[in-house]
């Protein structure tokens, strides 16, 4: 991708609101902890404010903001004398292209929203109960009248059947 002067400050609000979650989403998927990615996001489209690029198509533009992205991360390692694993990192981004696309993998948030409305009883409540209100099993478990261990079953066969239905979800959209 050629990069050059075109994208200017007044398009920054846009390519903000466009791209943030998804280069957000890129740097937790990397390692990066949710405070980490919060700054690393930040810092991501403050410096394509200051040199700004020229945008070929939505999908490149999200392709390059990863690099971007993907650079402040380990640049964020190297400072705090964190050796980053640079095959991982590789692996990390083929998968990212393969499940992701070269978009922000806004799709697959779609499938995975679908798919949890679509559970039903425990596994929906377990599911709520782990993912959006952060108890551990042994406090889901209490609620759920199950062991630590039937809560740890119970959330494995869960993920995996969201994992198929998401799965489905994008291979019909082929």
């Amino acid at each position: 991708m050629a990069i050059a002067s075109s994208k200017r400050p007044s398009d920054l609000a846009e390519l903000v609101q466009t791209h943030q979650a998804g280069v957000w989403r890129y740097l937790r998927f990397l390692g990066a902890d949710e405070s980490l990615a919060d700054d690393l996001t930040q810092e991501t489209f403050v410096s394509v404010w200051k040199k700004p690029f020229v945008e070929h198509s939505a999908a490149a533009t999200a392709g390059y903001l990863r690099t971007v992205a993907r650079n402040l991360f380990l640049m964020s390692l190297r400072r705090r004398k964190r050796q980053p694993m640079i095959e991982r990192l590789e692996v990390a981004d083929e998968v990212w292209r393969r499940y992701a696309g070269e978009g922000d993998s806004d799709e697959w948030l779609e499938a995975l929203r679908d798919c949890v409305e679509g559970l039903n009883g425990r596994a929906s409540q377990a599911i709520e109960l782990c993912y959006h209100n952060g108890l551990s099993r042994a406090e889901i478990g209490r609620q759920l009248e199950l062991s630590e261990d039937g809560v740890k079953s119970l959330l494995r066969r869960t993920r995996e059947l969201l994992r198929r239905c998401i799965e489905q979800k994008q291979a019909s959209q082929l």
